[in-house]
Parts: structure tokens; sequence; C-alpha cells
């Protein structure tokens, strides 16, 4: 038996060839995603490639994912600030979605006008726990109504309000999905029928949308998310199967061009004794994205975010040169620094600033609080000091000559010491650049999958 896996990325498309006989990777190929006219063209050009290492390899079953051009745009509304925010991102994550605004209470005209500005793919519609509060997302209901855009509404609030804004989208005709209450009880997610929805509108839209459905005709799968494939390669690695013992706790920083992912695999319980927890009870399989944090489309937010003055110093640079190279890389997407030049050291020094920002925003926050019974310590999200592995994943880790320094960044940083990042973790890559492949075989052979997870592994 033999697979081949694409994965088409916003900056490379990446082919897999695997043989299930002799239970190893045969080859990879990529080839820049060409996005600007159809994804087919790069899928070819790459598959062409594999082909002159590996032979034949187009009559093998094809598995795709997708994260061209980095997904559905979402906005949501309808809950107490905190717990919007909490809960939109959450419901997106894995799902091919990328949360651009959140709105808490009754929007106003003004924020309505915002949304319409901003134009986005899905709305996700939250508001009161079940036999609740309905006023409020009944009234924003009426306004998403009245919102000029071609957008898909996921309903997921007060169950009680369900048939009445079934009532108000219908008469109005309007797209909308009604799903289970995303907070059915006060400070209690139900996250996953949301997450379905959201992903299935993935599927439905961003395949046409970016010139993959003559490629969908090809695969055997549904094509999904890549960070859905990223996730599920990272559970596998993690718990293993029936057959092989996971590797346990967990956190995976994957690097792409438009975005920065983290995932950790760990329920991120207080690593101190008497520490008090706080907000939402986060997911063991855990993932954020950071929609600012690329080292391609997103380059010039990373320099923005971290400041050029901070790269110029980590690689022995001028601020002019740093500000010039990101320049160029925004707008030759293509491009790649030579071995051994001033370039690559800007690249790593922007790579380590971009891994840092991300998993600082991914891990949970410890502070200080005083009580009756004196200072103590309180934790919200998840405490990762204790997490003992680091796998890095993306273009810049797998071509770069420094990615132990580069990957470092996901590492306890002093001069953050309210993030509970991991203090002593091993440190890792995906050595083949193959953790979506392999997230997509894990569907069909979970067994295979993982043994080729742990040859993946490369160790720093």
């Amino acid at each position: 038996m033999r697979y081949l896996t694409a994965d088409i990325g916003s900056t490379y498309t990446k082919l897999t060839a695997i043989d299930a006989q002799q239970r190893r990777i045969v080859g990879t190929a990529q080839a820049f995603t060409t996005i600007d006219t159809n994804v087919l063209e790069g899928f070819q050009q790459a598959l062409t490639m594999l082909e002159a290492k590996v032979g034949c390899w187009e009559n093998a079953p094809l598995l795709v994912c997708s994260s061209a051009a980095g997904g559905l745009k979402m906005v949501a509304l309808g809950l107490v600030p905190d717990l919007t925010a909490k809960a939109a991102r959450t419901a997106a994550s894995n799902a091919g979605a990328k949360v651009v605004k959140t709105y808490a209470y009754e929007i106003s005209q003004e924020e309505a006008d915002e949304i319409e500005a901003i134009a986005p793919d899905i709305v996700l519609l939250c508001g009161g726990t079940d036999g609740g509060n309905k006023e409020v997302i009944l009234a924003n209901a009426h306004r998403l109504c009245a919102i000029e855009g071609r957008f898909t509404t996921v309903v997921a609030g007060n169950k009680s309000a369900g048939d009445e804004i079934a009532r108000i989208f219908t008469e109005n005709k309007r797209d909308f999905r009604l799903v289970a209450n995303v907070m059915p009880r006060f400070n209690e997610l139900c996250i996953e029928p949301a997450r379905d929805a959201i992903r299935q509108l993935f599927i439905e839209q961003i395949v046409n949308a970016k010139g993959l459905s003559e490629l969908q005709t090809l695969a055997e799968n549904d094509i999904i998310p890549t960070p859905l494939a990223v996730l599920q390669a990272c559970e596998l690695l993690s718990k293993g199967t029936v057959e092989r013992t996971g590797m346990g706790d967990l956190l995976v920083v994957d690097i792409g061009g438009a975005t920065t992912d983290v995932y950790s695999m760990a329920w991120g319980t207080p690593s101190q004794e008497g520490m008090l927890t706080k907000g939402l009870v986060e997911p063991w399989a855990k993932r954020t994205v950071e929609g600012d944090l690329g080292m391609r489309y997103s380059l010039s937010h990373v320099l923005e975010a971290v400041g050029a003055d901070t790269i110029a110093r980590r690689c022995g640079s001028s601020v002019e040169r740093v500000a010039q190279y990101v320049a160029q890389c925004t707008a030759t997407p293509a491009t790649l620094p030579q071995p051994e030049s001033e370039d690559e050291r800007i690249e790593m020094a922007l790579g380590h600033e971009a891994v840092a920002l991300a998993v600082r925003r991914h891990c949970g926050r410890v502070e200080q609080v005083y009580t009756p019974l004196g200072l103590m310590h309180t934790l919200e999200g998840k405490d990762l000091m204790d997490v003992p592995l680091v796998v890095g994943v993306g273009g810049v880790l797998h071509h770069g000559r420094c990615a132990k320094e580069l990957l470092r960044g996901a590492q306890f940083d002093l001069q953050h010491p309210t993030c509970a990042m991991p203090r002593h973790p091993r440190l890792a890559l995906d050595g083949q650049y193959i953790f979506a492949a392999l997230g997509l075989l894990s569907t069909v052979d979970p067994t295979l999958a993982y043994d080729l997870l742990e040859q993946d592994i490369y160790y720093l």
C-alpha cells in the first residue's frame, strides 16, 4: 500500500510519498503555492519534483490538507468580553478559521458597520447560558441580518432562543448553522459542535475559494485545515495508539508563512503547591493561532510586535538592514536567505522572537494576589512549566541551520516571569517537515503514522 499526502500551505505546497509496506517515508518535495492562479499548478510542480526522486506516485491514494491564505475570517459576538474571546478562539481552533474581532453584549450600529467593513466569512453568535438571558442574542441576530455581506452565522448560544433565531435568519434569507451552546452553564465550555460547524464551512467554502475544487476530486478525503492535520499528529505523538505508548505532555510550535500556531498536549495544572486557578478550564489539546506572526506574509507584523532594535541586537545587524530584509520577504515570499549570510542571521532572529511571542500568548499567566491568608499565586490558563518536550515544525526551522537557538524562544524567560512557559524542555524538530502529512495518515493508519512520527523526531 502507498499513500501520497499534500499540504497546500500559504507559502509552499508540500508532498510526501509514504510506503506502508516498507513503513517508511520514500520522499518529499515542495513547490511555491500558486494562490494567485490555481493551487493545482503548484501541486503539479511539486509532484513532478517528487516523482523525479521516487518514480511514479500519482496513482497512490491522495490525502490533502490546506492552509492557503490563512483560512476563513471570523468575528464573534454575544458573551461578556473575556468569555466571548475565549469561546470564539477555542471554537475556531483547528477548524480553519481565524478570529479577527470579538464583540460583547448587544452590538451597536457602529459595531455592525465595523463588521460589515471586516467582511467576515463566518460570524459566531453566542450569548446566554441555556435557559438564561435571550434578549441580547435575539437583538444581535436582528442586527446581523441588517449587515450587508455574504457570511454564514454559526449560532451557538442559549438553546431557549434557538427557534426564534432560526425564524429570524430564515425570514431574512440569511445562511446560518444552529448548534449547541458554547457555554451551556456558566464557566463551562462546550465548543465541539461550533468547531465542527466551522470546520464544515471551511471544507465547503475555502476549497472552492482557493481553487482547490479540482484537487478535491482527486483526494480520498475531504480536504481539512492544515492545523487540524497537525493537531492530529500532536495528539497521536502524545497519546500513542493501542500498540504504541505515546510521549506524554508536549508543546509543538509550527511557524508558517502567514501564522505561527502553538499546540499543547497537556492539562496544564499548577506546577506549584497552593497555587489557585481562575478562569475557564482549558482543553487538554489546545491550539492557538497567531495571525500576525508569520515568516513571510506576516513578517512585517513580527517586526512591529518585537521591534527592529530587538531584532538588530539579536542578530548583530543594523535596524536599516533588518527593515530591508523584512520588506524584501514580504514583497517576495519565496525569498530564502543564503547560508551563513547576514540575511540568515536576521531570519533566525525574527524566527526566535516569533516563537517566543507565540508561546507567551499560548501559555498561562501566574500572578501574585494578597488574601487574608497572605501572599498567594493564581494561575489563569495552562501551566506548561513542567512540559518535558518542545517540537518545532515549519520551514524556517526545517531549512535553517540554527534551529536550536530559534526554538529556545519557547523556553521560560526571566524577562517574562509571569508566563508559565516550559522551564527545561528537551528540544526537537519535525525532521522531515511532515507533521501535517502524518496527521493525515493517522486517519487511515494510526499505527503506521505513529511509527513514522517516532522516526521523524530529531532531537537537538
